[in-house]
């Protein structure tokens, strides 16, 4: 099987965080040697989402 380097960004977003929440974030990332890219994009998938709205905003 071979694998291509991909692309993921389909979408590129900016955050504004509050001093604290940067911190935080910076600090698990630390702590967990993750990227803040994956971290964030981890927590967006467990954003509850019901079916009827799933597909609206494409």
């Amino acid at each position: 099987m071979i694998m291509t380097n991909k692309k993921w960004a389909v979408k590129r977003i900016t955050v504004n965080l509050a001093a604290q929440e940067a911190e935080k974030l910076e600090k698990y990332c630390q702590q967990t040697g993750r990227p803040a890219t994956d971290v964030i994009r981890e927590l967006i998938r467990t954003l509850p989402v019901s079916d009827d709205n799933r597909d609206t905003n494409k």
